[in-house]
């Protein structure tokens, strides 16, 4: 069987990798390397558990520091994983600095690299994740799109060959999960109305004003806030000195389909993550994005999804809008049609066979 990698490191990729890791070891001789970027229990080892993903075969503990140091490190141990394993093919998911790591690492020792979630662009080069995606879609041989707009963004940047719109994996996980979810949700003690946020962006909580805006937001809003708190945000809170609105309940980071039941019980969702915003998107819920751009460009129709930033005066009004006139948010086909992951092995095992 032809040998396949795929790298995973963060939370998002966890769950993009869940389908794909499934339906890649029924055809392929198949390894799972994690970096470690999400190293402890709750950000990693939970979401393996639930998902149903088996424990990588290889495991780097490479974790924390700057942008630069983390993203090194990286490149040099995925470097003697690949040569050891000697994959055919090496497969990276989103935008994280484990993405870049090794797409870098494979093509510099010319494995062909296969980018899943290809072609999204937010347009914004001061955020890490959109020169992460840039630069991997430009050493990738295999681009695989989720939108129509995604390989849209690709052609306009000269890349054309090995593009593939294949739909979203993320659709695929919430046809499997969108149960546990519901189960997960009536398991948590909620208030009867409620919000759901989360604040993890570099942009927002690395910026004292920016975050402090956000609070005050979320404290003024007409029901509570159910805001589970990311490691690094709850960092800055506590150098930045920053208290808590009392109209907002905290929470260690929650599973995956603590996520989304959240997300289904909640009025609306505000949040910085591009995977959230898509997740509410897919489950029929508004969302206001805590950023003045987002790469996920086809929630942003029909008002489904809209760009707020971090100034507390919109936000706020944002959320009133949403109450007196919620959007009806209709998903249809856009992000696919939950076969993602079995189209994507067919592809990578077509052009296997063809290189």
């Amino acid at each position: 069987m032809d040998r396949v990698l795929t790298i995973v490191g963060a939370r998002p990729q966890f769950v993009k990798a869940a389908p794909l890791v499934s339906a890649f070891r029924k055809r392929f001789d198949h390894t799972l390397l994690h970096t470690g970027q999400h190293f402890d229990d709750a950000m990693s080892g939970a979401f393996f558990r639930e998902l149903g993903i088996p424990r990588p075969q290889i495991h780097l503990g490479i974790a924390g520091g700057a942008h630069g140091a983390m993203t090194g490190a990286m490149l040099a141990a995925i470097e003697v994983a690949l040569l050891r394993v000697k994959p055919k093919v090496v497969v990276v998911l989103g935008d994280t600095n484990s993405t870049l790591a090794g797409a870098l690492a494979a093509a510099k020792l010319h494995i062909p690299v296969a980018h899943v979630e290809a072609g999204l662009r937010s347009f914004d080069m001061k955020m890490p994740e959109e020169v992460n995606r840039r630069l991997t879609d430009h050493v990738s041989s295999l681009l695989f799109c989720p939108t129509r707009v995604a390989a849209k963004n690709l052609a306009r940047e000269g890349v054309s060959k090995g593009v593939f719109v294949v739909g979203d994996v993320m659709t695929d996980v919430l046809k499997q999960m969108r149960k546990p979810a519901r189960a997960a949700l009536r398991s948590m003690e909620l208030p009867r109305d409620f919000y759901f946020a989360t604040v993890h962006r570099q942009e927002n909580t690395d910026d004292r004003s920016r975050l402090l805006s956000i609070l005050e937001a979320l404290g003024t809003l007409p029901y509570p806030v159910v805001l589970p708190l990311h490691p690094r945000t709850r960092g800055r809170l506590k150098s930045f000195r920053l208290k808590i609105p009392a109209n907002v309940r905290t929470m260690d980071p929650v599973s995956y389909t603590q996520s989304l039941g959240l997300s289904l019980g909640a009025r609306a969702v505000l949040t910085d993550s591009g995977g959230l915003q898509k997740e509410a998107f897919l489950l029929g819920k508004p969302c206001l994005t805590l950023r003045d751009t987002t790469e996920w460009t086809e929630t942003l129709e029909g008002g489904a999804n809209r760009l707020v930033g971090s100034e507390t005066a919109t936000i706020v009004r944002a959320v009133r809008t949403i109450e007196r006139n919620p959007p009806v948010v209709k998903p249809g086909l856009i992000y696919g049609d939950g076969r993602t992951a079995s189209r994507i092995t067919g592809l990578i095992k077509d052009c296997l066979r063809s290189w």
